[in-house]
């Protein structure tokens, strides 16, 4: 980092008094932090790494205090860097601001392949984090799985359900579907049935695979109840809003069965649950109906949903969503984005494909032919039906498809904080919260400033207690309102 940026980017964050997704803020005035390796671990596991900046005190209000020796703070730094598996690679680099040195550490991301990256004196269990807002969270187990499930190619599509056997399957169309990949390679005619199921991956050792039992068994819900979609219409704009006569769905199913029979049950009730416009061609008189949502978007949507969503252990137990809310319709797949894929790729750059084989059976089975096309077939259904772009929203658990029926909402203004009084957050912490939700609440962008000026004063007085006294500073800390009584 050249040392005008350096400068640049400490004013940046004394302005704006918090730190960001890829800025951590040190204060090192006094000897180096000692344990730098959460941020190191989620910075080095994050697509575009991070920056740690040494010299501003967060408990300051982001002031420049400096940094105590560079020379010494940059070997320390680099100490706790080679304590990392694989070890971090930071580039440091040093300014001065009003006579005070100030350091900023950027830390490289990690290809996916050697992700995550952890503090080996912790373990990779417990010593891999990542970045969520300006926190480091501990990673979870599906988490820590899908990175090791990349590297390793290991396609839970493949795996064998020791529980079910071949004639749980649909017999007519599995063999349709034998014959026509027979017709489509001609060399498997050289190849016994047996043989040919295992060539097509709906078979390991003559057991069916996840894949077979998605694509052909007569009741995957049989062996897998989660594995299915639940659909709701929602009387307004958040999950909980109810109707003038307190429902709090207007409409609510459960799909079940293969994927090319929820995908057509699930097209139903969506054209089932959207309002239809009918159009008159002023200069021919024809009648035109138009759909709130263009339904091969929708399609689309529900197949990406089914074909790539995680089938680990992991996400077994959770369905795909879809939601109708009267601005928008969403579609939930469990699982995050799988590999290289980022948001901004979409229908772009080729993914890797999370379930090859599942993939190849539920293209066939349910005429989706073009492959890397539904996400340009939503955006192009969409634009020419009239509406906003589809919003992608790749969360720490499942990926969101967004489509919205009109302008996309902005953003809602939070309360200014100067209108949170601190009753208000003593009604709000009857329940006990934590320090992030309570930063939330009072909108602010830091919890150490929600703590200093709101928490702070409260525990002092009495008014507000920690769940756990003994441990102030634990992660699990929690704050409640003491009753007056």
């Amino acid at each position: 980092m050249l040392t005008e940026e350096l400068i640049e980017l400490a004013k940046k964050v004394c302005k704006q008094k918090s730190e960001e997704q890829t800025i951590e803020v040190k204060a090192a005035h006094i000897d180096c932090p000692k344990r730098l390796y959460d941020t190191l671990s989620s910075f080095s596991n994050q697509d575009y790494g991070g920056i740690l900046l040494f010299g501003l005190d967060e408990r300051t209000d982001f002031q420049i205090v400096g940094i105590y020796d560079p020379q010494d703070l940059q070997k320390k730094v680099t100490e706790q860097c080679l304590q990392m598996e694989p070890p971090v690679r930071a580039v440091l680099s040093l300014a001065e601001i009003d006579g005070k040195s100030i350091c900023a550490a950027e830390i490289p991301s990690l290809d996916i392949s050697e992700r995550p990256c952890y503090y080996r004196g912790a373990g990779r269990t417990k010593g891999a984090f990542i970045r969520v807002g300006d926190a480091d969270l501990p990673m979870t187990d599906y988490e820590l799985y899908s990175f090791e499930s990349f590297r390793k190619h290991l396609h839970d599509d493949e795996r064998v359900i020791e529980r079910a056997s071949l004639d749980m399957l649909d017999q007519d169309k599995l063999q349709d579907y034998v014959r026509q990949k027979s017709i489509e390679r001609p060399g498997f005619s050289q190849l016994t049935l047996a043989q040919a199921q295992e060539m097509l991956n709906l078979t390991r050792n003559n057991i069916p695979t996840l894949a077979s039992i998605m694509n052909f068994c007569i009741y995957p819900q049989g062996y897998f109840p989660q594995l299915a979609i639940t659909a709701v219409v929602v009387p307004g704009t958040e999950i909980g809003d109810i109707d003038s006569d307190a429902a709090r769905f207007i409409d609510n199913k459960r799909i079940e069965g293969t994927i090319p029979v929820m995908v057509e049950d699930a097209l139903s009730f969506c054209k089932r649950n959207m309002k239809i416009r009918t159009i008159i061609d002023p200069d021919t008189g024809a009648r035109r109906d138009k759909t709130e949502y263009p339904v091969d978007a929708i399609r689309e949507a529900i197949l990406n949903a089914l074909i790539h969503r995680d089938y680990s252990i992991h996400t077994e137990g959770t369905p795909v969503q879809i939601d109708f809310f009267s601005d928008r319709l969403e579609i939930h797949s469990p699982g995050s984005l799988y590999g290289r894929m980022s948001v901004e790729q979409l229908g772009i750059a080729k993914p890797d494909l999370r379930n090859p084989a599942l993939a190849v059976m539920a293209e066939t089975l349910t005429s989706a032919e073009h492959r890397y096309s539904g996400i340009p077939t939503m955006r192009r259904t969409l634009r020419e039906h009239g509406l906003p772009e589809p919003k992608f929203e790749n969360r720490r658990n499942e990926f969101v498809v967004i489509f919205y029926n009109g302008a996309v909402p902005q953003e809602p203004t939070r309360q200014p904080v100067a209108e949170r009084t601190l009753d208000t957050l003593e009604d709000f912490c009857r329940t006990p919260r934590s320090r992030n939700e309570i930063a939330e609440y009072l909108g602010v962008k830091t919890t150490f400033y929600a703590m200093q000026h709101y928490v702070k004063p409260l525990l002092e007085c009495g008014t507000l207690a920690m769940t756990i006294p003994e441990k102030p500073k634990s992660r699990n800390q929690k704050y409640y309102t003491v009753s007056s009584s």
